[in-house]
C-alpha cells in the first residue's frame, strides 16, 4: 500500500521544498521590503519597477504558498514558471551559468509540477 505512494510522496517533498524555499528566501523580503525595493526592483518586460515587484511578489509569495498546500497546482505554478524563465534568460541571461543555476533549479521543479501534479497529498486531491 504505501509503496504505490512514493510517487505521491516524491511530490509532496518537492512542493515542499520548492515552495517553501521560493517564499522565504526569494519572495517574503521582496515583500517585506517592497517599498524600498519598488523605485530600484529591475524592469526587465517593461511595465515598470513597481508592477513587475508586484508580479514577482504576486509569484513568489502568494502562489509558492498555495504550491505548498497544493490549491490549483496546474494553475499557481505557472506565475511561478515565467518568473523563472524571466529571472533565468533576461535578467541572468548574460551572466555565468552559476548565477542562472539556482534559477534553473526553480523553474524545472515547478514545470514539473506543471506536468505532474501535485499528487496524493494535496488540497488539489481532497
Amino acid at each position: 500500500m504505501l509503496q504505490k505512494n512514493y510517487p505521491d510522496v516524491g511530490l509532496l517533498i518537492l512542493r515542499l521544498t520548492f515552495g517553501l524555499s521560493m517564499l522565504f528566501a526569494h519572495g517574503w523580503p521582496k515583500l517585506a521590503g517592497f517599498t524600498e525595493k519598488m523605485a530600484v526592483f529591475p524592469d526587465p518586460i517593461g511595465l515598470g519597477s513597481e508592477v513587475a515587484l508586484a508580479l514577482a511578489v504576486f509569484a513568489e509569495v502568494f502562489c509558492a504558498a498555495l504550491i505548498v498546500v497544493g490549491f490549483k497546482t496546474k494553475y499557481f505554478v505557472v506565475p511561478l514558471i515565467i518568473t523563472m524563465l524571466v529571472a533565468v534568460f533576461i535578467i541572468h541571461g548574460n551572466d555565468p551559468f552559476k548565477k542562472m543555476e539556482m534559477g534553473l533549479l526553480y523553474l524545472t521543479a515547478f514545470t514539473t509540477l506543471f506536468f505532474t501534479g501535485p499528487g496524493a497529498f494535496s488540497m488539489d486531491r481532497r
